[in-house]
This record gives structure tokens, C-alpha cells and sequence, in this order.
């Protein structure tokens, strides 16, 4: 059992959590990871599924958000002009972006062929960080055996920290990597809930702040360590089950930027902040001419802009405390926020 951040006795917000207080908490999401942990390579690939039916023939609404550019992703051109996903999302590193969607290509050729889909043309989702501080990444070791074992090993309850897409990546001067965490929310008398996987790999230490305390400040004295500089990148995907149009749900994933500001985060030039959201209600795919499709009033967007910075915040932290130390190729050691957290004053 992995240790999360509400362990330590920090609970991040006001809104309740989710049962498992992960993006799976939206009914239908898993997580897969595979995870490459050699002398060379410390990196991997991490497959999010947004439902269990094939998304090509049940595209459902989604928005992509860039606050900060410094990234490579793929897929989001289409997001933007459509306003839909087709595909499962795929997050792995810097340079082997070309090689996973390549994977993702053949996997979504043989699930439309299983599924007696016609596939002519499909958008594949890669989001990315450069985990080449710890990671020998111009080897490209992700291949597409890795992908299928990210997608076999997808599910409810995945683990968290250094795994998967984010076992080489850095946060705030210390270990980062996958982290996710969710909020519940009502609206008309029902419940939603709303939640993020994060792949971390942004931020200064000396900026670190965990619920109002500076902590990367005193890390640093203790460690008498250097700032790094504020780059990096991070990705956040969000799901809800709320009825969204793509333009709320742009509006919501936006958000994330405020639980990253909470932290401490400055959004560096050096440094992409690459959000994608999406909304499990319904589809916008089928084939009659008109759709009627739901959406959530406007005034009542506010729970969810809450939501979605309250679990982003909290998924940063579980990145990082859930995270093992860990020495990269070139004999550099990252440092798991775990063993640093008892120099949090306790109320």
C-alpha cells in the first residue's frame, strides 16, 4: 500500500474525495502503466482508457489547454477543432512520442477490427515530459511491447509515484511522476466526480509549498542544496461524469493551473504545461443528423473549476510522496519528498 499524501495528515481543499480519490473514480477510466527500469533507461509509458467501450466509435467531448507551449504532444490539433477524443491517452517522454503513437496507431487498427470498425484515419493522443535527467531518453526505450503491456495492465486502483511514464521525471527539484486524486461534487441533486492523473516534471525546489508552508526552502537548508531552474513540464488529463460541452470543458481544465500555482510553480519559459480533459456523460458520435447532448448551467461551472484545482494540487504531492528515490544514468540521485516530510509543521 503506497502512501499518499492525506497519510501524512495534509488534506488539500474543502471538497470530498473520491472513493479511491483517483481519475478512476469516473466510472469507466483505468490506468495501465509499464514501467523501464534498467542502468540506462528510467522511464515508461502510462495508458489512460476513457471508457470501456472503443472511443473511435463512441467519441465523447474534450478539450485541450496549453498554458505553456514548451511541449511535443500529439493529437491535440484535432482536439481543438472537433472537440472530441478518439482514442485512448498515452503519456511517455520527450523523444519516443513518434514511437508510442505508432503503437497507438496499431492498437486502435486492431480494437476497430475486433469491433468491425472501418479505421481510415484516427487521432492518437501522446502527452510528454523530458525525463532526460535521469533517463538515457536518445535511446528510445519504449517500444511498442511496452504500450501493450501499459494497456493490459490498465485498471481501477493503479499505483502511483515513479511508474509508468513517470518513473524519470523530476518536480520540484525532487522525485515526481504520476500522481491523481479526485473530487465529488452535486449538481441537480445528483452526484459527479471529477478527476486528474498528473505527469510531473516542472517546478523550482526552493518554491515548494505544501499547504501554506514553504518546505522547499527548508529542504534546501537541510540539503544545502542549489535552486533548479523552473522547467520541465507538466501534464494534467482530467475526466468527469458531469455533461460538458467541449467549450466547458476548456473553461474547467484551465483550472489546473491554480493547484499548480498553489504549490509554488511559476510556469517557467522552459516549461509546458499541456492539459486535456474529457466528460464520460455522453457521446458525440452516433448516426443521426442532430444530437441533443446535456450541459452543466454556466454559474454552476464553479464546482468544478474548485474541483479541478483542488485535485490537481493534491495529485502534484501524491506524485511525489508516493515516488521511491531514485540515481539516473549518469549516477544523479533524485530525492523522494517522503523523507522530507516531517519537516511539515502539523496544526
Amino acid at each position: 500500500m503506497q502512501k499518499r499524501i492525506r497519510d501524512y495528515g495534509i488534506e488539500i481543499g474543502e471538497m470530498k474525495a473520491g472513493r479511491l480519490n483517483k481519475i478512476s473514480d469516473v466510472e469507466d477510466v483505468l490506468v495501465g502503466h509499464c514501467t523501464i527500469d534498467t542502468d540506462a533507461n528510467k522511464t515508461g509509458v502510462t495508458f489512460i482508457s476513457p471508457s470501456t467501450a472503443n472511443p473511435f466509435s463512441r467519441k465523447l467531448p474534450a478539450a485541450a489547454f496549453v498554458l505553456n507551449g514548451f511541449g511535443k504532444s500529439q493529437g491535440l490539433l484535432q482536439i481543438e477543432e472537433l472537440g472530441c477524443i478518439e482514442t485512448p491517452i498515452f503519456l511517455t517522454n520527450t523523444l519516443n512520442v513518434g514511437l508510442v503513437h505508432d503503437a497507438a496507431v496499431g492498437y486502435m487498427i486492431e480494437r476497430c477490427e475486433k469491433d468491425a470498425l472501418e479505421l481510415r484515419s484516427v487521432n492518437p493522443i501522446v502527452m510528454e515530459c523530458n525525463d532526460s535527467n535521469l533517463n538515457d531518453i536518445k535511446r528510445r526505450a519504449v517500444r511498442a511491447e511496452h504500450v501493450k503491456r501499459a494497456v493490459a495492465d490498465a485498471r481501477k486502483d493503479f499505483p502511483e509515484g515513479d511508474v509508468g511514464a513517470g518513473k524519470g521525471m523530476i518536480c520540484h527539484g525532487l522525485k515526481g511522476g504520476i500522481g491523481s486524486a479526485s473530487r465529488i461534487f452535486t449538481l441537480g441533486g445528483r452526484e459527479f466526480t471529477l478527476g486528474v492523473v498528473a505527469l510531473t516534471n516542472h517546478g523550482r525546489l526552493g518554491d515548494l509549498t505544501i499547504a501554506g508552508q514553504p518546505i522547499g526552502r527548508e529542504i534546501m537548508k537541510k540539503r544545502e542544496a542549489v535552486n533548479n531552474e523552473d522547467k520541465g513540464s507538466v501534464i494534467l488529463v482530467f475526466a468527469t461524469d458531469a455533461p460538458l460541452s467541449s467549450r466547458q470543458l476548456k473553461r474547467v481544465i484551465k483550472r489546473g493551473s491554480v493547484g499548480l500555482a498553489r504549490l509554488g510553480s511559476f510556469i517557467g519559459h522552459g516549461s509546458g504545461e499541456v492539459f486535456l480533459g474529457f466528460s464520460t456523460a455522453q457521446s458525440v458520435s452516433g448516426d443521426s443528423d442532430i444530437l441533443e447532448i446535456s450541459m452543466v448551467r454556466e454559474e454552476r461551472l464553479e464546482l468544478l473549476f474548485r474541483a479541478a484545482a483542488e485535485s490537481t494540487e493534491e495529485a502534484v504531492l501524491n506524485s511525489m510522496v508516493c515516488a521511491s528515490s531514485v540515481t539516473g544514468f549518469k549516477g544523479f540521485r533524485c530525492e523522494s519528498l517522503a523523507g522530507y516530510m516531517d519537516l511539515l509543521r502539523r496544526s
